[in-house]
């Protein structure tokens, strides 16, 4: 297979090794394959990170310590994240959530970093694939007032409306 062209690269102040490490307990399937420190030539203090680069399944990322800017993470760019079951989104939530993450809506999230996520169920595509426009409006209308995406929630939408006698 051919070497991955492509590489994100995450700008932290100086948090670049803690945040790599933060995403590879988040996932679990993930490693760091290289960490980059100054030299006695700088411009950073010599021995300190400068570069981590590290996958997440198989996804190449470099965490960069590129010191304060004026700009910050915002959600016009984003990380999917196709979970299997509400089992695993629950997880990822509550990890992607806690010690400063923010939830947003319809399955977004920011991490403490605030990186932007997307937390969403497979089930949720199959769903919105359905060839019935109806069933789709309803799944559509109930993921709309959801921030994590609650998967019985979308079948109960999903559902065909019950007729009282």
């Amino acid at each position: 297979m051919p070497e991955k062209k492509i590489t994100t690269c995450l700008w932290f102040d100086n948090e670049a090794e803690e945040a790599a490490a933060y995403y590879l307990s988040v996932f679990g399937d993930g490693r760091i394959t290289d960490v980059q420190r100054y030299s006695e030539a700088g411009p950073g203090e010599p021995g300190s990170v400068v570069v981590v680069a590290f996958e997440l399944f198989g996804q190449r990322f470099t965490a960069l310590n590129g010191g304060k800017v004026d700009w910050a993470f915002n959600e016009s760019v984003s990380f999917q994240v196709h979970c299997e079951d509400q089992a695993e989104v629950d997880d990822l939530w509550a990890k992607l959530t806690a010690d400063g993450g923010q939830e947003s809506q319809c399955g977004w999230l920011k991490d403490r970093y605030g990186v932007s996520w997307q937390i969403e169920p497979k089930r949720l595509f199959e769903l919105l694939a359905d060839p019935d426009p109806a069933l789709v409006a309803r799944v559509t209308e109930a993921m709309l007032t959801m921030k994590k995406i609650d998967i019985p929630t979308l079948e109960a939408a999903a559902a065909p409306p019950t007729r009282e006698a």
